[in-house]
């Protein structure tokens, strides 16, 4: 990414970063609700997968009474489908305030029928130019799983569907608490490949610090930093989010699943060390940046200083000839000229020479 598309006025206009800042999360009545949502629905068992592609949420109702697991997934947030399908599973209204509420921090409730998850997907745009911060909700019941994400053109659960539609997986064997955990997972993953483009832009900074400071700007730096904090604030609630989940004895996971959430920890686990480190890296470009900055401006001021220096001699030697004196050496001599001039010359070259040898410039 070049650095001399980045401006201040840029980041405080990008939408995510006035959300961050201005959001109050227990207001609702902020979040707009999306021109275009989509609802998939997947039917599934050992033996057959179905899947659905609904246009009003109230069809969702036909699956209430399924013995199969059901996985029903809304792109794309308004705020009366989310209350119907609120009302169709019987959730609690608390969790729908949940669901609507914008700003929110990543969170896990219990209940006795399911599980509220709230978390945050991470990803950057096709040009790798602003990281994306997208919240999305997760609900398991006891055969059934609810996501409701605010996007519709974003997702991260193709590779889930994927697995879903592939009959050699086993992942159709397995109950709707297992793809509660493939979907925390396919979540967990996104925040890997997002770090790895956000490696790479740091990689090129540095490069560019080193080779060429003209094209690498502090802001654009305080723009990474900023990247950063987004990371940090996301992925160590998330960590508390999947710990919870650990920790939890809610009968609706199976003892095997425990087993895969303890995985999920631990990746999440190495996304935070992988954040620190980051953090450590972009204080230690802030310094380099500076100190290459302030090496730059001194090799600016030697210049100067050394050009100061050279036409001393010519300017002392003016100044003393210029003098409104009746009786000077060489004032009427025919090669008094020349003879300042070539004083003026050779002058500086003597101190150029013992410049070099004394290894000043």
């Amino acid at each position: 990414m070049s650095s001399t598309k980045f401006s201040f006025y840029n980041l405080w206009k990008n939408k995510s970063s006035h959300q961050f800042r201005y959001m109050n999360p227990t207001d609702n009545e902020l979040r707009q609700d999306a021109e275009k949502s989509v609802i998939t629905v997947f039917e599934y068992d050992s033996q057959t997968v179905n899947e659905y592609h609904l246009n009003e949420i109230n069809e969702c109702s036909q699956f209430i009474n399924s013995s199969k697991n059901i996985w029903i997934n809304i792109d794309g947030l308004r705020r009366t489908d989310v209350k119907s399908l609120c009302a169709i599973f019987q959730i609690d209204p608390l969790i729908e305030e949940d669901i609507l509420s914008i700003g929110q921090r990543s969170k896990s409730d219990m209940f006795d029928n399911f599980v509220y998850c709230l978390m945050f997907m991470l990803s950057y745009s096709e040009e790798k130019d602003v990281l994306n911060k997208e919240q999305i909700s997760l609900i398991l019941g006891k055969n059934f799983v609810l996501t409701f994400q605010d996007e519709a053109e974003k997702d991260s659960f193709d590779k889930v569907r994927q697995r879903l539609r592939n009959k050699a997986n086993k992942m159709q064997q397995y109950g709707a608490d297992f793809l509660y955990y493939a979907l925390l997972d396919a979540i967990v993953d996104d925040y890997f490949i997002a770090m790895d483009v956000f490696a790479e832009k740091v990689e090129k900074a540095e490069d560019q610090t080193i080779h060429d400071l003209s094209r690498i700007s502090m802001p654009f730096i305080l723009f990474l930093r900023k990247e950063l904090l987004v990371f940090r604030r996301t992925i160590y609630a998330a960590r508390d989010v999947i710990s919870s989940l650990n920790k939890n004895e809610n009968e609706l996971f199976d003892k095997r699943t425990l087993r895969y959430l303890k995985d999920i920890y631990d990746h999440i686990f190495q996304a935070t060390e992988m954040v620190e480190n980051y953090r450590e890296g972009m204080a230690n470009l802030q310094d380099l940046h500076m100190n290459q900055a302030n090496l730059k401006m001194n090799e600016s001021m030697k210049v100067m200083a050394v050009v100061t220096c050279l036409l001393a001699p010519a300017a002392v030697l003016g100044g003393i000839f210029g003098m409104n004196f009746s009786q000077m050496p060489f004032l009427h001599d025919p090669y008094g000229f020349y003879v300042c001039a070539a004083a003026m010359l050779l002058i500086p070259i003597w101190m150029i020479y013992v410049f070099k040898k004394r290894g000043w410039f």
